[in-house]
């Protein structure tokens, strides 16, 4: 009986408290701008971007809805819509293509990761990790990291620093 109590108490020890993960998510709400660089696909060209996003945060859910432009010529938009759940972070993420993708994750320090199960191939196959960090009080970056499939190495596909205004 008293392994089970120390088992349970250090359990709920290692969980972060609720608020702690409130103060995050609240903290990456906002609009923001910035700039970055998004590659079309692996070998591909760099096109550097200039991107505008809102997010709305509550307690245990952020919703972001941004817009790149690239080359004065095009413009993609994208939304991502995370839910807090203990330790777990799960959601969806709506890029160029207007499919919804699966994001399951966690938060380590000032970042969640998250593994992104693509609607459709990309890339060869239909992984890669999005990561929404916090730099700081007034910086965020987006970022997103695929595997090559040819040399097993991983890539930055895109990576967009933003600043509150």
């Amino acid at each position: 009986m008293r392994a089970v109590l120390i088992a349970t108490l250090l359990s709920l020890c290692s969980l972060p408290a609720h608020g702690q993960d409130a103060g995050f998510l609240k903290s990456l709400a906002g609009d923001w701008s910035g700039t970055g660089m998004v590659l079309t696909k692996i070998g591909g060209t760099n096109f550097n971007v200039s991107c505008t996003l809102k997010s709305d945060a509550s307690q245990s859910a952020v919703s972001m809805n941004g817009k790149c432009r690239g080359l004065a010529v095009f413009v993609r938009t994208f939304s991502a819509n995370v839910k807090a759940s203990g330790q777990r972070y799960s959601g969806n993420y709506i890029g160029p293509s207007g499919q919804p993708s699966r994001l399951i994750g966690s938060r380590r320090g000032d970042r969640l990761n998250l593994d992104v199960t693509w609607a459709r191939v990309v890339n060869g196959d239909r992984k890669a990790t999005l990561m929404i960090e916090k730099v700081g009080q007034n910086k965020l970056r987006l970022q997103t990291v695929d595997k090559d499939l040819l040399s097993g190495r991983s890539v930055v596909t895109s990576r967009i620093d933003l600043q509150r205004p």
